[in-house]
């Protein structure tokens, strides 16, 4: 005869006993984990960091908002780089601007609304609008040209995300006209972008945008398949 069969008592405790068994079990079991692309943080010169710290793969790309080969990347690659790399955690991806021009500039300062956790979707959208506010660039008068080399860094902004329409398309991100001039007058940012141009063509002798390191050292890629390419090769080596 079982010792339980008579108590209820101890019948309850088996039943306690056995009730924190499986929490116990429960809480052992590993939760799924995270899609990695949601981990964001500043590096120590202002680039946007998104993926797992731990990855063994680092890819750094140095990116210009108004090249075209760099619009395409962002079409075509960005997606894939995401879904089977990022947020695998296998790849680290830190964005890194190499500020070309007064309207690459105000592109990069926009981008920058809504804190880190907000970049790459900011990021993606001005390039997915790339040929729309290309062609107002494109359009442009020689006495908009002119103001756009008119007065701080700030006002020189304003006027060139009002007349290419990068302004609108923040706004119908959910942006306030406020926010966005606070980020276009961050002087904290432009310093950062500034930086980075600097180290891009110094340090990294960067010559031309995108281009891309993995694990310090130049792709000497510019298109997605030949970059998926060299990535599966630094896996495979790590």
């Amino acid at each position: 005869m079982s010792a339980f069969d008579d108590s209820p008592l101890d019948r309850r405790t088996a039943v306690l006993a056995l009730s924190g068994a499986a929490l116990t079990l429960i809480a052992a079991t590993p939760a799924k984990p995270a899609l990695w692309s949601s981990t964001v943080s500043t590096s120590s010169i202002g680039a946007h960091v998104v993926g797992n710290p731990a990855a063994k793969v680092r890819l750094v790309e140095y990116f210009s908002y108004t090249c075209g080969v760099c619009a395409e990347f962002a079409k075509l690659g960005a997606p894939p780089l995401k879904t089977q790399y990022i947020d695998r955690g296998l790849v680290l991806f830190e964005y890194r601007n190499l500020v070309r021009d007064p309207v690459d500039m105000t592109a990069a300062l926009l981008a920058r609304c809504g804190g880190p956790a907000a970049f790459a979707r900011n990021h993606q959208a001005i390039f997915a609008a790339f040929d729309t506010w290309m062609a107002k660039v494109k359009a442009v008068t020689d006495a908009q040209a002119t103001s756009w080399y008119e007065g701080s860094t700030g006002q020189r902004a304003r006027k060139i995300a009002t007349d290419t329409g990068l302004g609108a398309l923040m706004r119908a991100r959910g942006y306030t006209q406020a926010q966005l001039d606070a980020a276009l007058d961050s002087e904290v940012a432009q310093a950062e972008l500034t930086g980075m141009t600097n180290i891009a063509r110094g340090a990294d002798r960067v010559t031309a945008t995108p281009t891309f390191f993995v694990n310090g050292r130049n792709a000497e890629v510019t298109a997605w398949p030949a970059l998926k390419s060299k990535l599966d090769q630094a896996l495979k080596a790590a």
